[in-house]
């Protein structure tokens, strides 16, 4: 396992602030053992919980021309049709998984294709299970059409605790399935949608992984 780019500023202002804290609790109550007993766990705690949050781990990852594979770690917690109408403007099946802080937070593309679209809107950071993050949180929309046509829009949703949203491509990039199109800081949603013939593969409330577990299958 290794440590993913987007971590190393965030670590090393963690591992500044740890230094300042403890030495100056080491300076201004040396004699309150409890105290600094105290705060040396804490900043252990503190540590390993960044950490984790920008863990890199290795992976074996699934593949197929035919196959949505999840492109991201954490739970499913919707699947239903909806009407997406920001590019489609027509009725998609939706699933959404939904990150948790302890979950890997890199995004991969599910499919190989092209970016047909690309969008990045600011917003609020309403909880990542409100119906309403979709629309009015900070988010990205990305569209990649599948090389037999069929376009997939998948969307990076901010959550109460994610204040950045990182992605790496824009339109007309070429994307290649389980490459890493994007990372979503201390947890969060992603949003996929996909043709209503789609064959979901997911049931509601299963543990996913990211370039492992099958979404759906294409027609």
């Amino acid at each position: 396992m290794t440590i993913h780019k987007e971590g190393y500023t965030t670590i090393a202002l963690s591992v500044l602030f740890i230094f300042i804290l403890n030495a100056f609790i080491d300076y201004k109550y040396a004699d309150i053992t409890w105290l600094r007993w105290f705060i040396y766990l804490f900043s252990f705690l503190l540590f390993v919980t960044v950490l984790q949050f920008f863990r890199n781990p290795s992976r074996s990852f699934k593949t197929g021309d035919n196959l949505v594979i999840c492109p991201a770690d954490g739970k499913v917690v919707v699947i239903e049709e909806t009407t997406e109408g920001e590019y489609f403007k027509d009725k998609r099946l939706q699933v959404s998984i939904f990150m948790s802080p302890v979950n890997v937070h890199i995004n991969r593309n599910p499919i190989s294709g092209v970016v047909k679209f690309f969008k990045y809107h600011p917003g609020k950071y309403l909880a990542a299970w409100n119906p309403k993050s979709s629309t009015e949180n900070e988010r990205t929309t990305v569209v990649v059409e599948h090389q037999n046509g069929t376009p997939i829009l998948f969307r990076q949703i901010a959550g109460a605790l994610a204040r950045r949203i990182v992605w790496y491509v824009k339109e007309g990039d070429p994307v290649i399935q389980n490459k890493e199109f994007g990372f979503i800081k201390f947890g969060s949603r992603v949003d996929v949608f996909l043709p209503l013939d789609t064959k979901i593969n997911l049931e509601l409330n299963q543990v996913v992984k990211g370039g492992i577990t099958v979404l759906a299958e294409l027609s």
